[in-house]
């Protein structure tokens, strides 16, 4: 007898795991999602069903005890593997996700990962959002490795609030320290600024800098890597403070590790200024001198990598600088090249496939909620309208810690259009960026009934997020360009 007719429950089918004592599966009721236990249970926390199965709660007790039980379930390290970040606002975008990389094969899924700004936004907790992303893994059956990305970390309570989480994966985003105005001053500025810098952070002193980098040819594969004063003290003034800061936050993470596994990714992409290919070797030779071991790297790149929307820039100009920035990596690592608001960059994919192969890292976030969004104008277009209309009344706030360039007088008015034609503002520039950044704004007023929207069309959740995500992973993986299915 199968499981489903033994218990008169509506199992999902791969969650199933026999074990030599016991047998757990999710399973979905009028009442939302339950863990059910056949046999020993001891520890979980629920209530009994026609018997002999435990139902039990999604809570956090129940799911670090499930973790015990089967270690799949824990986040781990990923290493050097070609890997996608699936950022997650809902926390039910898991199961679309893993469909995804189920397809593609050949990445590893970073399948928690949320910043403390997004944590803020969405009301969720670093705990929730790895154990909502948990229960995903655990509905789709997934048991190879897969990581937790405590994104954007800022301070060292934040590395030790999802330490105790249990995050594998730690992006340090140094970006408020780094000197955009350094990008354009002058030599005599520069030299003024100099000494300035935090030179006991850094280990260091402007004549030990000097006598490593000044007038001296450094080559990286085929490319040459030179220093004079200018290009010297242009990259010290701007990072310095950046590499000092990303060397305390490492050395706090190692300590307070405690032996335990993790990998750490640099991101210096929320700057103003592109990072130049000196800047980058700069940066990546002061993290190694001071100790620093990270596998992954995020420079901001030339063009506009914008929330929610393609690559805005000239695509020759961004190849020429990646296959520079690739070899960068490869020769001082190697480490990955890491792309940060990933989401949607069709047209860069193929490039950045080319020249990094294996030594890349996706990262995406909103997009799963736009795709959430899709789902919904399609089942409940009156809801979908209500978010489309606060999108437009608070894009202007909202936009505010986001490099968009959406015009607010552009993004389409719910009035005009028909239920028909709703989907299709998610194609739209100026709509996906207007509700992409409006995400706080909506969860906040609508947050119930759009999670219970998914939930009642879950498969219609899904089958979007597997779509738009195999676009996003088939050009690293071989597969059929985007729109070519």
């Amino acid at each position: 007898m199968d499981l489903q007719t033994r218990t008169g429950l509506a199992v999902y089918p791969r969650s199933v795991v026999e074990t030599e004592h016991a047998t757990y599966f999710l399973a979905s009721t009028s009442a939302g999602k339950r863990l059910g236990v056949l046999g020993e249970a001891a520890g979980f926390e629920g209530v009994r069903h026609s018997g002999e199965v435990l139902l039990c709660l999604l809570t956090a007790d129940n799911a670090a005890l499930l973790r015990e039980k089967l270690p799949w379930l824990r986040p781990q390290p990923l290493g050097l593997r070609r890997s996608a970040g699936c950022g997650d606002r809902l926390g039910l975008a898991t199961p679309g996700h893993i469909r995804a990389v189920r397809r593609a094969g050949s990445v590893a899924p970073i399948l928690a990962q949320q910043s403390m700004r997004e944590n803020a936004r969405t009301g969720r907790t670093p705990q929730q959002v790895i154990d909502e992303a948990m229960w995903g893994v655990f509905e789709e059956g997934w048991r190879d490795p897969w990581g937790a990305d405590a994104d954007h970390l800022k301070t060292t309570a934040d590395i030790d609030l999802c330490l105790a989480a249990g995050y594998t994966f730690y992006t340090i985003d140094p970006g408020e320290h780094v000197d955009n105005a350094a990008h354009t001053d002058s030599l005599p500025v520069l030299r003024n600024k100099l000494p300035a810098l935090p030179w006991d952070d850094l280990a260091d002193s402007p004549d030990g800098l000097r006598a490593r980098y000044l007038d001296r040819v450094f080559s990286v594969e085929a490319m040459a890597v030179a220093f004079d004063e200018e290009t010297l003290l242009r990259a010290a003034c701007k990072y310095g403070r950046a590499v000092a800061h990303t060397a305390r936050m490492y050395h706090h993470l190692a300590a307070a590790a405690s032996g335990r596994p993790f990998e750490l990714e640099v991101s210096v992409d929320e700057t103003e200024t592109p990072t130049s290919l000196s800047e980058h070797f700069f940066i990546a030779v002061e993290l190694k001198r001071l100790g620093v071991q990270w596998v992954s790297l995020a420079p901001r790149y030339v063009g506009r990598f914008e929330k929610g929307v393609d690559y805005l820039g000239n695509l020759d100009e961004f190849e020429a600088e990646f296959a520079r920035h690739a070899a960068i990596a490869r020769s001082l690592g190697p480490y990955k090249l890491s792309l940060h608001s990933g989401s949607d960059k069709f047209s860069v994919y193929p490039i950045v496939a080319r020249h990094a192969g294996d030594l890349v890292h996706l990262k995406t976030a909103g997009t799963s909620y736009l795709e959430a969004l899709r789902a919904i104008a399609g089942v409940d277009p009156a809801l979908f309208r209500a978010v489309l209309a606060l999108a437009c009344e608070r894009y202007p706030v909202d936009r505010a810690s986001y490099h968009v360039s959406a015009g607010p007088d552009r993004i389409p008015k719910p009035d005009a259009l028909s239920d028909g034609d709703l989907a299709g503002v998610l194609d739209d520039f100026d709509a996906r960026q207007a509700l992409h950044v409006t995400f706080g704004s909506a969860l906040q007023q609508f947050g119930a009934r759009i999670r219970a929207a998914l939930a009642a069309h879950e498969e219609a959740h899904y089958t979007a997020l597997e779509t738009h995500f195999w676009r996003h992973l088939a050009p690293f993986v071989g597969g059929p360009a985007a729109g070519e299915e």
